[in-house]
C-alpha cells in the first residue's frame, strides 16, 4: 500500500504558509512505514526541532484503478476516515529554498498516524463534512470537505492519471488553516463531524 497526500487544498492554508493557489492537485508520496495505527504515539524525531501537525479527511481506496474519470471516481472507495499529515517544518523550509524534494521533510518514519474508518455510507454528505483538531483539549485546526479546492473525486481522478491506485491504499485530501508546532506532552484529537476518530500522543 501507499499514501498519497494532497498539498495546498484548502484556500486558507495555502494562503498561511504564502503558497500560490494550485491550478491542479498537488501530491507527494508517503511509505507504508510512514503509518501509525490504534492511537499509538508519536515520537519526535531527533532531525527536526519543528514538527507541525496537519489534520486531514483520509479516503481508503477499495479497489485497484487507473485514468479514472471523475464521474465514476466515487466506486473506488467506501471508507473515510483522518489522519495526522506530520511535517518537518524546518527541513520542509530548507528544501523549498534549495529547490528539492520534500520526502525529508514529509515521509519520515510514524509521520502519518490514522484513525479507525467509517463506512461512507453513514456519512451524510461528503461534500459537506466537517473536522477539528483539538491541542491539549483547545482546538487548533476547524476544517469542512466543502472548503476544499479539488474534491475528492476529482483527486483520485487526477492522481490515477500517473499511478495506479490500488486496494488498500489511503488518500491524504489536505490541510485546513490552523497547522501549527507539537512538543513533546502533547496530546492531539481528531473528530470527525463530532466523532472523536483518533488520538495521539507526542512522546
Amino acid at each position: 500500500m501507499k499514501i498519497i497526500c494532497i498539498g495546498r487544498n484548502y484556500v486558507d492554508h495555502a494562503r498561511e504558509l504564502n503558497n500560490p493557489l494550485p491550478q491542479e492537485p498537488v501530491f507527494f508520496l508517503k511509505p507504508d512505514t510512514a503509518l501509525v495505527t490504534r492511537n499509538r504515539p508519536f515520537f519526535y524525531p531527533a532531525f527536526s526541532k519543528e514538527i507541525h501537525h496537519e489534520l486531514e479527511i483520509v479516503v481508503k481506496i477499495m479497489k485497484n484503478g487507473r485514468h479514472i474519470q471523475e464521474k465514476y471516481a466515487h466506486t473506488y472507495y467506501d471508507e473515510i476516515g483522518l489522519g495526522l499529515d506530520f511535517t518537518a517544518r524546518d527541513r520542509q523550509q530548507v528544501c523549498k529554498e534549495k529547490g528539492l524534494p520534500w520526502e525529508i521533510a514529509k515521509a519520515f518514519d510514524n509521520s502519518a498516524p490514522v484513525s479507525k474508518f467509517v463506512s461512507k455510507a453513514k456519512i451524510a454528505d461528503l461534500k459537506n463534512l466537517p473536522f477539528h483538531l483539538l491541542k491539549n483539549g483547545e482546538k487548533v485546526q476547524d476544517g469542512n470537505s466543502c472548503l476544499m479546492i479539488f474534491s475528492i473525486d476529482r483527486i483520485i481522478s487526477y492522481v490515477s492519471e500517473f499511478i495506479t491506485i490500488k486496494m488498500g491504499d489511503l488518500i491524504f485530501t489536505g490541510t485546513p488553516a490552523g497547522v501549527g508546532p507539537v512538543k513533546i506532552g502533547d496530546r492531539l484529537e481528531a473528530f470527525l463531524d463530532n466523532e472523536k476518530m483518533l488520538k495521539c500522543d507526542i512522546k
